[in-house]
């Protein structure tokens, strides 16, 4: 089994730079196996997610090393008290170079693990953004700020304004998935508290692409 790029860790958590493909929790199989939290069980004999990134979304990604700090991760996630920064790479041109989308988002039980807006029944998501470059092929670069945390909510979010991610198997047009190899969508810095210290813990990692 691979070795993770780990950026830190402690006696409580340790933070890691997930490579596009991985999974971050254990899915279905012997194939399925291979995912981020069993690499570091294999090296520091515990370990649980406070929060998951999708498998094809590679950056920052903490893990708890302990019950009493898992337990308090998710508290910092759940009441939103963590920041968290993506980059993307999508199709077009926003029009505006700030700016919000608000759309409620729920689950696609016909077609999981895929979510959809839906007014009546979503739960509140909203992304903000800002335009970092205008590239001259029709894309363009985008630093996101997920405000709420729902499943594939950054994907969808831009998908459902008429600007996917490139790459991206789920949600993009055909011309936007064949442009990359890869979902072009980075998880760029993290802040979090340390739960025993309570010192203020910030992660940066550099996008790949």
């Amino acid at each position: 089994m691979e070795l993770l790029n780990i950026l830190y860790s402690d006696a409580d958590l340790v933070c890691v730079d997930k490579p596009s493909g991985l999974l971050s929790v254990q899915g279905k199989g012997e194939a399925g196996r291979d995912c981020v939290i069993n690499r570091l069980i294999d090296r520091f004999g515990w370990a649980r997610e406070a929060h998951r990134l999708d498998m094809d979304t590679s950056g920052l990604m903490v893990v708890a090393l302990t019950a009493e700090s898992h337990s308090d991760l998710c508290r910092q996630f759940r009441d939103r008290t963590v920041t968290k920064q993506y980059e993307a790479i999508v199709l077009g041109h926003p029009q505006l170079d700030e700016g919000e989308i608000e759309l409620p988002l729920r689950a696609d039980i016909a077609n999981r693990p895929r979510q959809i807006v839906d007014h009546e029944l979503g739960r509140p998501s909203l992304t903000r953004y800002r335009v970092m470059a205008r590239n001259e092929n029709g894309t363009a670069r985008l630093e996101l700020t997920p405000a709420t945390g729902r499943s594939h909510q950054l994907r969808v979010h831009l998908a459902s304004v008429g600007h996917p991610i490139l790459g991206d198997d789920l949600y993009a047009s055909a011309k936007a998935l064949a442009m990359s190899t890869r979902l072009l969508l980075h998880a760029t810095a993290l802040g979090i508290t340390q739960p025993v210290t309570g010192e203020r813990l910030d992660f940066v990692s550099s996008s790949p692409f």
